[in-house]
């Protein structure tokens, strides 16, 4: 197995030390290839970090032959969590992961749900009602949609742990199989 692994960073930064490389080397010692993503930030263009995920998806695709890789999934935690997320429902092809590993993720746009600084850097100060529910993955999900394993802490203060619940509850109506931790 290979993942992609997408870490956290509230789209200021990536997260790369304790939410990447530290989760690589821990697969690895497991016999897990895994590949850490350095996304871009969007930066007034929605699309740029998730097009890298895609990216990193296709990458460890075209090798699975010569590393012997049978399944792709993609990790993320917090806003890593969200771009995973959104890879696993909206990837096509060679870019959509065998399976989603969920770390606390963000997973709505919806204000009372996002973590609103993460929301802002994505879609800007002001977006729509409309863009919020197209950008929010609990909407989307359908019986395409890969299995997920979803971990978070009840008593998380930034992601509000509804986004995990709300995520898992759409996987099971669409018969996903999905495992929740809390």
């Amino acid at each position: 197995q290979a993942v992609v692994i997408c870490p956290g960073g509230a789209y200021l930064g990536v997260a790369y030390t304790h939410e990447g490389i530290q989760v690589a080397q821990w697969m690895n010692e497991r016999g897990i290839t895994a590949l850490m993503l350095r996304y871009r930030m969007p930066n007034g263009h929605r699309e740029v970090p998730l097009d890298d995920v895609r990216q990193g998806l296709r990458i460890l695709r075209n090798y699975s032959e010569e590393w012997k890789i049978t399944k792709v999934g993609v990790m993320g935690a917090s806003i890593g969590g969200y771009i995973a997320g959104h890879a696993a429902i909206f990837g096509v092809d060679d870019a959509r992961p065998d399976f989603q590993i969920l770390l606390y993720p963000v997973i709505s746009m919806l204000p009372h749900l996002t973590h609103l600084k993460s929301r802002e850097r994505l879609l800007g100060a002001n977006p729509t009602h409309e863009e919020e529910e197209a950008f929010s993955l609990e909407l989307h999900v359908n019986s395409l949609t890969p299995p997920a394993f979803i971990a978070l802490a009840s008593d998380d203060e930034a992601i509000s742990p509804e986004n995990s619940v709300l995520y898992y509850l759409a996987l099971l109506k669409n018969k996903v199989s999905a495992s929740l931790h809390i």
